[in-house]
């Protein structure tokens, strides 16, 4: 992602961020490689030993700590077109010392969700006594609503993962093992568009009753349902996720009794979606018509997940959530219906809250598709 839309990650992040931290309480942000950093500046730095931090100080300037030989990739991305000061430093220089020195005198700052341990502890001891508090409570609540551009991005990104879905009827046979299938798919993936390839989840048979089932040497047998979760990341950092059920020739009965439950389930969810609506109730929707057909304690994890930058983030659709919906934010509904040892289905879109209601991303068709054996 070293070339990507200002209109996607635009300058006014930087000083959103700034703001945020302010009204925190927080001396500064410090942001290595991840999606925090990816937010603030568009600069995708590969994470390494090395240390790469963004600080974004409550007072006082944001500046870019780099290792030497990184600057002209950091120069190269949309971070150098921020005016960010860029602070590079030698092999045999303390990178840690660094920040310190720049941010002398503070209580407390917030560090990137997901900085290396490593990295956090040697911060905390070129800064002693300095609490440390994850930048997510600074940054999620500005991450949580997708702006038009970012909306767009996961369209595109909706819109690849389907061309792949399209395309998955082609690769399932018979004979063929889950992995051979799922070979074929990671290639599709990045046939349609994607930067890299982020999971394929084939699940054929009694193992579509794991949920985050692994590429394995089974091989698809006439009748196997088929859980086929599959996703990617967009150049644009931006992320896919998608999830639909087939059948190789004629399933069991049970399973397609399940099946038209789960459909309905999804529906249900999907229909739920609007400002206003807690998280939890979107949830809830989905488990009730689960629950009401005889199925309930088969539905083993949460509704969905938001998603942008990252596959999994906030908000939420879980029972027990009861922030609610606005316009801009984006998540997964996905229930499932899984029975150990014998079969199990899901049905998964992206989903964005708009002012009337919601938008599916994702738009496969949602029927069972029974291919030829």
């Amino acid at each position: 992602m070293n070339d990507v839309s200002s209109d996607l990650y635009p300058a006014i992040r930087l000083d959103r961020a700034r703001e945020a931290v302010r009204a925190a309480g927080l001396g500064a942000l410090l942001l290595t490689p991840g999606p925090d950093l990816r937010y603030v500046t568009g600069y995708d730095a590969v994470p390494l030993e090395r240390l790469t931090c963004l600080v974004v100080p409550a007072a006082g300037e944001p500046f870019l700590v780099v290792p030497r030989l990184e600057v002209a990739a950091a120069e190269h991305s949309p971070a150098g077109r921020l005016g960010v000061e860029f602070l590079a430093w030698d092999e045999t220089d303390d990178p840690y010392g660094l920040v310190a020195r720049r941010i002398p005198g503070l209580a407390a700052v917030g560090v990137a969700d997901r900085m290396w341990a490593m990295q956090s502890l040697r911060l905390r001891a070129a800064m002693p006594g300095v609490e440390q508090v994850l930048a997510g409570t600074v940054l999620g609540e500005l991450r949580i609503r997708k702006s038009a551009p970012e909306v767009a991005a996961l369209r595109e990104a909706g819109a690849a993962i389907d061309a792949v879905h399209r395309q998955v009827p082609g690769f399932l046979k018979a004979g063929r093992t889950e992995r051979e299938v799922g070979r074929d798919i990671a290639e599709a993936i990045l046939a349609a568009g994607h930067a890299t390839v982020d999971f394929v989840i084939v699940a054929s048979g009694p193992n579509g009753a794991s949920p985050h089932h692994e590429l394995s040497d089974r091989v698809v047998r006439p009748g196997d349902p088929i859980v086929v979760d599959i996703g990617g990341t967009m150049p644009s950092g931006y992320c896919s996720d998608s999830t639909r059920t087939y059948a190789v020739g004629e399933p069991p009965a049970d399973f397609l009794a399940s099946y038209e439950v789960l459909r309905r389930a999804q529906e249900a969810a999907c229909r739920a979606v609007r400002p206003g609506t807690t998280c939890e109730a979107v949830d809830a929707a989905a488990r009730q018509v689960i629950a009401d057909a005889g199925f309930g304690e088969y539905f083993i994890h949460r509704t969905g997940h938001g998603i942008g930058l990252e596959t999994h983030e906030d908000p939420y659709i879980v029972a027990g959530n009861t922030r609610r919906l606005e316009p801009g934010m984006a998540f997964s509904v996905e229930p499932g219906v899984y029975l150990s040892g014998r079969h199990g289905a899901r049905i998964e879109d992206i989903v964005v809250c708009t002012e009337s209601g919601g938008e599916r991303l994702n738009n496969r068709p949602r029927d069972l598709v029974v291919v030829d054996a």
